[in-house]
């Protein structure tokens, strides 16, 4: 089989991919061609002059801002006011968002190297980021009204974090199964339930809330209500937890909260749909924190391999270290990719959905095995809290 003929049976991962790049319509290349016209298929890792810009910002401020509050993040639980408003100020809570609505109008991809880049400093901050830029902003700007994007969106860009409130006691991974009920009232919902497991509530001010509104109807009742916390969201408890402990995680109570009815985001009883096509997206964020936090731990762990000695010489001189140390980087490469991949096939329209389970489900394992690794070759410092990396 030729490679031009291969080409022509699998358009959309290489024909298509190609011509947006190049700027035109969809055409084939022969073997010889593509050789020539490498730029036209550029590296996972090649990045545009803006993404590149953005990606060194966002070092330099987790590096110079974050970084010397980390261990008093970690150890308080709680988010440091000026680091988030730092966020905002710096454009990263608004990646994607509409110059219009306050945001920075970047793409997608920029937004998993915001995450990526801030969970090698701290996972906490990177989740914070996250759940805004990938759940909540997506949310509205795709399903949103016109009314509801211009009211929220701008909030959302420049000073209030958003949550994702989905996951109950009962309905976890079967979010579908989920008990808060909304009752019509008039011009207005009524909801009542309870929420678990949701990240950010405790900042939050703007909460995306499931509800079902019909349980006849089964799943097909669930539908997505935009609530204000002065509505009456009530943060219940929050949660402490092993890590990622900066950033929050609570439940929330909404007892008799009174929604206007224009705050239904998108239409009555599709909740379900939106939040199956926003979690797909989000997989991919938490793919990228994944990978921050295994680099993290590894270029925490690595330098001190070389000056700490045992018998007579540098533990990271050792050649069976040496192989864990290339295992670990090749997988954080490959989940790396993995990734990439995914952000760019959804930024580019094309189906993700099974790249982005894939790079969500390696991601984890490297980041597991890398920070279990990093650990380890700390020695007994890496069992206390002095380790950076623990954080």
């Amino acid at each position: 089989m030729s490679f031009a003929f291969y080409l022509k049976t699998n358009l959309p991962a290489f024909a298509r991919r190609a011509a947006i790049y190049a700027g035109n319509k969809p055409r084939f290349f022969t073997q010889t061609a593509l050789l020539r016209n490498a730029s036209v298929f550029p590296s996972l890792n090649t990045l545009t002059e803006e993404e590149a810009a953005i990606r060194e910002t966002v070092t330099s401020f987790a590096q110079e801002i974050i970084l010397p509050k980390v261990k008093e993040m970690d150890e308080k639980e709680s988010l440091d006011k000026e680091i988030l408003k730092g966020l905002f100020d710096q454009g990263f809570m608004g990646i994607e968002t509409e110059p219009e609505y306050g945001g920075s109008g970047s793409t997608f991809l920029s937004a998993i190297l915001v995450v990526e880049e801030l969970a090698k400093v701290d996972p906490a901050i990177s989740v914070v980021c996250d759940v805004q830029n990938t759940l909540v902003n997506t949310l509205f700007r795709k399903y949103g009204s016109d009314a509801l994007r211009k009211k929220y969106l701008p909030q959302l860009a420049t000073g209030k974090v958003g949550c994702f409130c989905l996951s109950e006691e009962s309905a976890g991974s079967d979010a579908f199964a989920l008990k808060t009920r909304a009752d019509k009232k008039g011009d207005h919902y009524e909801i009542n339930g309870s929420k678990m497991w949701i990240t950010n509530s405790y900042e939050a001010e703007i909460f995306l809330v499931f509800a079902n509104i019909d349980f006849d109807a089964k799943h097909k009742g669930i539908t997505c209500f935009v609530v204000e916390k002065d509505f009456g969201v009530k943060v219940a408890k929050k949660e402490s937890k092993l890590g990622i402990r900066a950033s929050s995680t609570c439940t929330l109570n909404f007892d008799g909260v009174k929604v206007p009815e224009e705050n239904v985001l998108g239409e009555v009883g599709k909740g379900y749909k939106y939040a199956i096509e926003i979690l797909n997206e989000g997989r991919i964020g938490i793919a990228a924190q994944m990978i921050g936090l295994a680099q993290g731990a590894f270029d925490h762990a690595l330098p001190y391999t070389l000056v700490r000695k045992q018998f007579g010489q540098p533990v990271g001189e050792y050649q069976g270290m040496q192989f864990q140390y290339a295992q670990i980087a090749t997988d954080i490469e490959a989940a790396r990719l993995l990734t990439y991949n995914a952000a760019r096939l959804k930024q580019e329209g094309c189906n993700f959905v099974k790249e982005a389970a894939m790079a969500k489900l390696f991601s984890s394992q490297v980041a597991e095995h890398a920070a279990s690794k990093a650990i380890e070759w700390m020695g007994g410092v890496g069992f206390t809290r002095e380790f950076p990396g623990i954080h």
